[in-house]
């Protein structure tokens, strides 16, 4: 058994915890059971996600028991925490729905078998709630006024905040005393954003239990550049290979700021630390190297090594042409007949997704951003055609970073179909 919070403040985890030194004392000399909570808002988790998925495996890699919890319960409510204004309602079939995929993906993160970890669902005491015995019983030890005093509630009272979503800090901290109680869950982690609800749940604890539980919350991701973690131009870096492809995952952490390379190494993967900052001494083109292992290593823990070497070896041979791996780059078959005349360029800019739209796609072109294997894309008139691949299927780029692989449809004899 290791002790977790020093691992977890080593690699840049811990942002804000109660009773640090008890709790740090306390997971040295004991096992101990520790949650987080992800509410099925999709049916996929994000890259944003991976900080507390990656702190629910070094809890149990340490030799304490983690808990996943499934908010099949809370995703009915919506939580304000964060936002700025009310979430979209889900229906109980589509939340029903997400959980399942976000079953699968924390499979990927702690082995479940033996009881070493587990995953609930506080639909299952949420859910049969009579509204006013829990009134009576939870509510009675909430006082408004401290409610309010929280920073998610002032942030949203300027904007309006749902009597609905007011109740979901009662929700919370309610999970935290049934898993208190069912569990011997000690600890509760989440973001920065979750601080009011973490406390008011230790509080709930105090109340009911008489006992001491704790709290620890991780730095809402920014990335050097201001952006939000896991957030593109096209969207949200998705865990779920059918919604972000592998390769795509891959880039996105391949081709972080130079800033950013140490912290993402310190949260993204289960290298030493001693080695992470080996890896980042020196700078230039040693922190290049630094990038292939944070990408290649980050892709291994969520999709397979068998998917993270393919994505390796896409990006060499299309980025510095070196080797086999173009096959692997994610790409669209074409049908020769579509080729006369052929689609216009600016649509398979938008079409293949490097570029958000066909103005997006038509800005790029002008800008001279656009390329057709070695050919620089100079007008938005520019179509596809059957020519383009005497030499094979044609890399189509949107700047230095991004490429699809277009191919031309063949019959089994190898010929144009």
């Amino acid at each position: 058994m290791e002790n977790v919070f020093s691992v977890l403040s080593e690699r840049g985890f811990v942002s804000q915890a109660t009773d640090a030194e008890e709790l740090s004392q306390r997971l040295a000399r004991e096992p101990v059971t520790a949650y987080i909570g992800f509410d099925p808002t999709a049916d996929s988790l994000h890259a944003g996600s991976l900080l507390p998925l990656m702190a629910l495996a070094h809890v149990q890699r340490c030799g304490h028991r983690p808990i996943a919890l499934l908010g099949g319960g809370t995703a009915m409510v919506g939580d304000p925490s964060g936002k700025t204004e009310m979430r979209k309602m889900l229906t109980p079939e589509e939340i029903r729905t997400n959980g399942e995929g976000l079953r699968r993906q924390f499979s990927r993160f702690i082995d479940l078998d033996g009881g070493r970890a587990a995953m609930r669902n506080n639909a299952d005491w949420l859910l049969p709630l009579n509204y006013i015995d829990f009134l009576r019983r939870i509510g009675r030890h909430f006082s408004v006024n401290k409610m309010l005093a929280h920073e998610s509630a002032k942030i949203r009272l300027e904007k309006g905040l749902s009597f609905l979503e007011f109740n979901y800090q009662l929700l919370q901290a309610y999970d935290f005393l049934v898993l208190f109680r069912a569990e011997r869950c000690l600890l509760q982690m989440g973001g920065d954003d979750q601080w009011g609800n973490i406390v008011a749940g230790i509080d709930l604890i105090r109340r009911e239990e008489g006992k001491t539980a704790y709290g620890v919350t991780f730095p809402l991701l920014v990335t050097a550049s201001g952006e939000k973690m896991g957030k593109t131009a096209r969207g949200a870096v998705w865990l779920d290979p059918a919604r972000t492809s592998p390769f795509d995952f891959y880039q996105y952490f391949r081709n972080c700021d130079d800033r950013d390379v140490e912290r993402f190494l310190g949260f993204f993967t289960f290298l030493p630390m001693e080695q992470v900052r080996e890896l980042c001494r020196g700078g230039g083109e040693k922190l290049n190297g630094a990038k292939e292992v944070l990408a290649t290593e980050v892709t291994r823990i969520v999709h397979g090594d068998e998917a993270a070497e393919a994505a390796r070896r896409a990006a060499r041979s299309a980025f510095a042409g070196e080797g086999a791996g173009a096959e692997d780059l994610p790409g669209l078959e074409l049908d020769p007949a579509g080729l006369a005349p052929g689609p216009l360029v600016v649509d398979l800019l938008a079409q293949s997704g490097l570029c958000t739209s066909k103005s997006a796609a038509r800005r790029l072109v002008e800008q001279g951003g656009a390329w057709l294997g070695e050919e620089r894309v100079s007008s938005i008139e520019r179509r596809l055609g059957e020519a383009d691949f005497a030499r094979g299927p044609l890399l189509l780029r949107a700047g230095k970073k991004k490429v699809f692989r277009l191919v031309l449809a063949r019959d089994p004899r190898g010929r144009p179909a």
